[in-house]
């Protein structure tokens, strides 16, 4: 597996972020979707990575600067073909690691509250992410859960 930062150019990275935002709004409300399309992942306050074996696409990941001290990871989707192969904790700490080298004193995210959303939660749970209030823009909502990590 190789992670390398994405200019968002590709068919491969577009087709990945279809798959994800139509599978985000089967699974979620309308005003608790805050997946990203690929204009919002070309904010220059976001950091892209996708994650390749060779030629095939396994997945994205996303680090967004809310301040110089608080980083959000957005965007996090392993290819539904390969799942289950770690692409999801590669990207995690290659995310973290990047946060670190950028003096970021926490990370934080947002993800789904739903059942479908378990094994996101277990995955960030491992990698030290615990429950937080709404940060940044988010707002109280029972379909999402919050959770942060001090570096």
């Amino acid at each position: 597996m190789r992670i390398r930062t994405d200019d968002l150019a590709g068919p491969e990275i577009a087709a990945l972020l279809d798959e994800h935002l139509a599978e985000m709004r089967a699974v979620s409300p309308p005003e608790s979707k805050h997946a990203l399309d690929l204009e919002g992942l070309r904010a220059p306050d976001m950091t892209v990575w996708t994650v390749w074996d060779g030629a095939t696409l396994l997945g994205c990941g996303a680090l967004r600067e809310l301040d110089p001290t608080h980083g959000e990871i957005k965007s996090m989707r392993t290819a539904a073909a390969h799942q289950g192969r770690g692409v999801g904790a590669r990207l995690v700490e290659h995310v973290v690691a990047e946060a670190r080298r950028r003096s970021y004193r926490r990370l934080s995210l947002e993800t789904g509250a739903a059942d479908h959303f378990a094994p996101a939660r277990r995955l960030y749970a491992r990698h030290g992410f615990v429950p937080c209030a709404p940060f940044g823009e988010y707002r109280a909502d029972r379909h999402s859960v919050h959770l942060t990590r001090e570096l």
